[in-house]
């Protein structure tokens, strides 16, 4: 009898739940901000490239 009380008052899994939920909150906001970060490192070296295949007097570089 006093296993099965040990087992309903065993608040332990709430913590692993909690931890789960903080990684998840955590890794959706790195997943985010690495989308972002790729498009705009993609966007400065496509105008790299442009402003390299151009001539020197152009006036966006």
């Amino acid at each position: 009898m006093t296993m099965i009380k040990n087992l309903l008052t065993d608040t332990s899994g709430a913590s692993a739940a909690e931890y789960a939920l903080i990684l998840a909150i955590v890794g959706t906001g790195i997943a985010v901000a690495a989308f972002t970060l790729g498009g705009s490192i993609s966007n400065a070296m496509g105008k790299a490239s442009n402003c390299i295949s151009r001539t020197p007097n152009s006036s966006n570089c």
